[in-house]
């Protein structure tokens, strides 16, 4: 296994499970392309094989489409035989599942290839990759994610809608955005402090939660992290636990983009800067606009946006989120604490001077959200660009061409582009592509109730 911390996560899930005997299960899983968890649960006295060892899991686990379906055309499956990859704990190694029905633990693993070579289609794989790329610069990306969710009853409304939680407000259910309000975070108080104590436990550096626009939505923020991989890891993990607190009211959360078509989507804001050896922060010159160094950023996500919109909108609701005035940007501006541009640039100066990228859905993969932004950064930064002047005022309003909208179109804009496929690689192109184009067929051959609805009797 190709991981330098082995022996000391080994040891770390030794202590863990001698000091919780009534730990019976332990689920080990990684994030396939989709950010989909997938993986194995296995007995808590053969889980510590997994930090000899490792863990044998079908390469192709990686590749599969949303459903779970192989996917043929990536070479992975039929070609290769279907071949095993060595999978090998990573992070923080075996952490607690407090809002599980009994005792159980959990723990992350990267995929590699059978030899414990790199495995370059995980996304985790993706990130580590392009970190290092910054580290051979003297860069570290500093990042934090702020997610937003729906909590939702899991009765359903007479055309199948999922409702708020009946729990709010004295048994009554919730039917209007109240952003920012304190009374909508004390409804749900009791979810919240287990959601903390939940994170405490698993060691999620958990800030801030605040009540958004739609009726039972919420985001929550994750503190700034020196090392993309911590920070990508922790927002997975805070999806499941979000999620796993939320099972345990008898309550269903939700990452889904926009799955409401009258009320806010769900986005994934991403909070990035970099800093060199001596940890000083280069986005940082001491002036009110920022560093040439964040100019240079900035440029290289506006030029590569296009291409990186299938990460930030994988999916086909994802597309459905983005319209004028809903806070989902649909042109790649950015502006000075301007939240209508596709970046923000906070007032905060010093070593806090960062960006904000305010494109991706809370259903995009948060490896590949970070890695299509570092390499988007990265390419203004080796190419020294000058962005355009900063959007003032409402950037819906702007001239500036508009991101692609269409699933198609966004996954052409990356498979035919010049700058984020040649930095992703051919393995990683190939297999995501085929991905994606699968998904796009199957769902191409659905027919919507809306359609029904519409068509059905009419004609």
């Amino acid at each position: 296994m190709r991981n330098e911390n082995t022996t000391t996560l080994r040891a770390q899930a030794t202590a863990f499970l001698d000091g919780a005997p009534e730990v019976k299960f332990v689920d080990a899983f990684l994030a396939d392309l989709n950010g989909v968890l997938r993986g194995k649960r296995l007995p808590a006295k053969a889980a510590l094989k997994l930090f000899e060892t490792g863990l044998r899991l079908p390469r192709s686990l990686v590749g599969v489409d949303v459903w779970g379906a192989d996917v043929f055309d990536n070479g992975l499956v039929l070609e290769a035989g279907d071949g095993d990859g060595l999978a090998a704990p990573v992070g923080d190694g075996l952490l607690p599942v407090p809002w599980a029905g009994s005792p159980s633990a959990q723990v992350m693993v990267m995929m590699d290839e059978a030899d414990g070579a790199p495995f370059f289609a995980d996304p985790r794989r993706l990130l580590l990759t392009l970190t290092e790329k910054f580290a051979a610069k003297g860069l570290t990306p500093v990042a934090a994610f702020e997610m937003e969710f729906y909590l939702l009853s899991k009765d359903s409304d007479e055309r199948g809608r999922p409702l708020t939680p009946p729990t709010a407000f004295g048994g009554k259910r919730v039917f209007d955005g109240r952003v920012y309000a304190m009374s909508e975070i004390d409804a749900y108080g009791a979810f919240f402090a287990r959601l903390y104590e939940a994170c405490a436990a698993q060691g999620l550096p958990l800030d801030t939660a605040i009540a958004e626009a739609g009726p039972g939505q919420f985001e929550v923020n994750l503190k700034h992290q020196a090392d993309p991989l911590r920070a990508a890891d922790q927002a997975i993990l805070l999806r499941r636990a979000i999620k796993g607190v939320a099972s345990s009211f008898d309550w269903l959360a939700t990452f889904m983009a926009k799955p409401f078509g009258n009320l806010p989507g769900n986005g994934m804001h991403v909070h990035l800067s970099l800093v060199d050896k001596s940890g000083v922060n280069v986005f940082d010159d001491g002036t009110g606009e920022g560093s040439p160094m964040l100019g240079q950023a900035v440029a290289g996500l506006i030029k590569t946006a296009p291409e990186a919109m299938i990460f930030f909108a994988p999916h086909l609701n994802s597309m459905r989120r983005f319209q004028e005035g809903s806070h989902a940007p649909t042109r790649a501006l950015w502006g000075y604490e301007n939240r209508t541009a596709a970046i923000r640039i906070p007032s905060d100066s010093g070593t806090n001077r960062r960006l904000e990228h305010r494109v991706a859905g809370a259903d995009a993969n948060p490896y590949l959200v970070l890695a299509a932004l570092l390499a988007g950064a990265l390419h203004g930064l080796n190419r020294e660009l000058a962005p355009p002047p900063p959007v003032e005022g409402n950037a819906y309003a702007a001239s500036a061409p508009k991101l692609p909208n269409d699933w198609r179109a966004a996954l052409c804009a990356f498979a035919d582009g010049a700058i984020l496929a040649p930095q992703f690689g051919a393995l990683f192109t190939r297999v995501f592509t085929a991905l994606k184009r699968q998904e796009i067929r199957t769902a191409g051959q659905r027919v919507t109730d809306f359609e029904y609805e519409t068509y059905l009797e009419t004609f």
